[in-house]
């Protein structure tokens, strides 16, 4: 979703994020073993996000928030929904423009700027560390996601490849009825998902089209 506005994930590359591996800058353990380095390699993609701008995708989906009741469900940390003018989103890997205390994962604090300095702490005494859910850890807010998901009317995933968990399982949670779109440029098998439409497009073009599409359904 974000790629068109020039952010990159570890998976444009092979399992590498801005040439580090995974397993370097995303888990846990990376975190115990070099907090220095973890803490600057999210100081320079936030800095990155902070640079870039909502892409015309962003833009549709919040102008849909007109026409329609629309919750935003998202795997990116970025804040680019937020800042084309979507309300309701569910972050579920974490929130990049916020810190959170390594002791206490219920205390989230907004960030001023780009930056995240080791010595910063929280007022329990912890050193902040970047509000990412990183591999192997819960995602707190998977269960409001379901919820959400299990009430709705019409279903549209953009610009992922499916094969993400746990979000990949979200489209298990929808009514089965209800109408679903793919908007990714990608090829995937979809035989298991009923009144599923894909449209193999990038999410900006592919939302274009199906703006108009949802436009006639009001």
């Amino acid at each position: 979703m974000s790629a068109e506005s020039g952010i990159k994930t570890f998976r444009d590359s092979g399992g590498l994020w801005e040439e580090y591996k995974v397993e370097d800058v995303a888990t846990l353990e990376a975190w115990e073993k070099n907090q220095k380095l973890v803490t600057e390699f999210y100081n320079q993609r936030r800095k990155q996000v902070m640079e870039a701008q909502p892409n015309e995708a962003h833009k549709i989906i919040a102008d849909l928030q007109k026409t329609f009741d629309v919750t935003v469900i998202t795997q990116n940390v970025d804040n680019l929904h937020e800042r084309a003018g979507s309300k309701n989103v569910i972050h579920l890997h974490g929130e990049i423009v916020k810190a959170q205390s390594s002791i206490d994962p219920s205390k989230i604090y907004n960030l001023k700027n780009w930056e995240i300095k080791i010595g910063d702490t929280c007022e329990l005494g912890s050193q902040l560390r970047p509000y990412i859910v990183w591999f192997g850890e819960m995602v707190p807010m998977m269960e409001p996601a379901i919820d959400m998901v299990g009430k709705a009317d019409l279903f549209t995933v953009i610009g992922t490849s499916l094969n993400v968990y746990p979000a990949a399982g979200l489209v298990n949670y929808t009514p089965s009825a209800i109408p679903k779109w793919l908007v990714d440029p990608g090829d995937f098998n979809l035989e298991h998902i009923q009144n599923i439409e894909h449209i193999k497009e990038t999410a900006v073009s592919g939302m274009k089209k199906l703006q108009d599409v949802l436009m006639k359904l009001k």
